[in-house]
């Protein structure tokens, strides 16, 4: 009886720890609004803002009907089955595929967080002249043909990628480069901002308000994908933390010896840089790693926006791709070089602690990710094309788009 008592208790811990970890990456997707809404200028606020919310509301309804089901109910190695559409069979019984101990409903929920944040951190890419209707559209389709089958590749049942033996412990590919590359194909095939050369950010304390959110959430999106609290949450929880303090540290070196001082905007992007370097990481490294894996993703995402943007002239706008789709990159390949045994023997050992092979495993992960994502999204994008104006017209990005799409104001004049 005290044995069956204690594990209830354990039981119970463990999907509280959950729920809080659930909430935590859910008041991501709000962060990002506002860190993204303080970024544009103040006439396109109310409409960056709207590109989170729409997300919530759409990829809310799309994960219970087909998309959770697609991504991690069984299927083959690519793509998961229809079994789970609409919620059937999944329940408050815990799924032995992913945890014998919380409710499969709670898990659900978990990963329906992720989702949505991912949709809402491509939005950033295309800010400020994109169809409101048209990213509708997109992210639907963006949702069924790219995300649920890059998770199901890494956390599902049978996943090719996760049999293959790479490891993304919260989501370097299946959320950060996803979502960079596609931002930037985005952003490539809708054009430049016709004032893209004069913007600049209308509200500071905004995006720093949103970037502490993001920076409070994501305790919840990595410590929360251990799935119980052990000695691998505690690891992600103190790495997590660690990596986005070095992300501040190497993004404002750079700056302050490149620009001559450092600046709000880049402590709180150099803070998000390190947190996405460390993601796919997280639970499979050490403190030092970490540190390293921080600093270096700060340095290198600074290098991303202000160098590799200004060389190719594309106009990614919020700089998804530098800060996502980089720093996700890096964090991958780090991941392969910094994993060790020691902090978590479900994971594997990296190069420098005797396996090269994982290296190659993390290399071909992140490749085939960046080919698919990039493909898929310009297909979508080709699509919507045909049916649908997928940019504002000149008069609606002049006037901007609260007004012109939304008939609001941010500010009162």
């Amino acid at each position: 009886m005290l044995y069956y008592l204690t594990k209830r208790g354990e039981l119970v811990m463990e999907a509280v720890f959950l729920f809080f970890c659930t909430l935590l990456v859910w008041i991501m997707t709000p962060g990002i609004a506002l860190f993204y809404g303080g970024m544009v200028r103040r006439k396109n606020v109310l409409s960056t803002a709207m590109h989170s919310f729409g997300a919530m509301a759409v990829i809310s309804i799309l994960w219970v009907v087909i998309g959770y089901s697609l991504a991690f109910s069984p299927g083959n190695g690519f793509i998961g089955g229809t079994e789970w559409a609409f919620l059937h069979n999944v329940g408050f019984a815990a799924n032995d595929s992913y945890s014998d101990a919380l409710p499969h409903i709670l898990f659900m929920m978990f990963q329906m967080t992720f989702a949505i944040l991912t949709v809402a951190i491509i939005s950033g890419a295309f800010a400020e002249r994109m169809n409101f209707s048209a990213y509708l559209i997109f992210i639907v389709l963006w949702s069924l043909f790219v995300y649920a089958p890059i998770a199901h590749w890494v956390w599902g049942d049978g996943g090719w990628l996760s049999k293959l033996g790479a490891l993304d412990f919260a989501g370097g590919n299946v959320v950060h480069i996803s979502s960079g590359v596609s931002g930037l194909v985005l952003a490539l095939m809708i054009g430049k901002r016709k004032e893209a050369d004069n913007s600049a950010p209308h509200s500071l304390p905004l995006t720093l308000i949103g970037g502490t959110l993001v920076w409070f959430g994501w305790y919840g999106f990595n410590v929360g994908s251990a799935l119980t609290i052990d000695n691998v949450a505690m690891a992600a929880f103190i790495n997590t933390n660690t990596a986005a303090a070095a992300g501040i540290i190497g993004w404002s070196a750079v700056e302050w010896l490149t620009n001559k001082r450092p600046t709000i905007l880049g402590t709180i992007s150099g803070a998000i840089a390190g947190l996405v370097s460390i993601t796919p990481a997280a639970g499979f490294v050490s403190v030092p790693g970490s540190l390293i894996i921080g600093l270096v993703g700060g340095a290198i995402c600074f290098w991303g926006v202000f160098w590799l943007k200004g060389k190719i002239k594309y106009d990614d706008a919020l700089d998804a791709f530098g800060l996502h789709g980089i720093g996700g990159i890096w964090g991958g390949i780090a991941t392969g070089l910094f994993a060790t045994l020691k902090v978590n023997d479900g994971g594997a050992n990296g190069l420098f602690y005797g396996d090269p092979s994982l290296l190659l495993k993390q290399v071909i992960a992140i490749v085939v990710t960046l080919v698919f994502a990039a493909a898929v999204t310009a297909i979508i994008t080709l699509i919507i094309k045909l049916f649908v104006p997928i940019r504002v017209d000149q008069d609606q990005e002049f006037k901007g788009l609260d007004l012109t799409l939304h008939g609001e104001k941010a500010y009162q004049d």
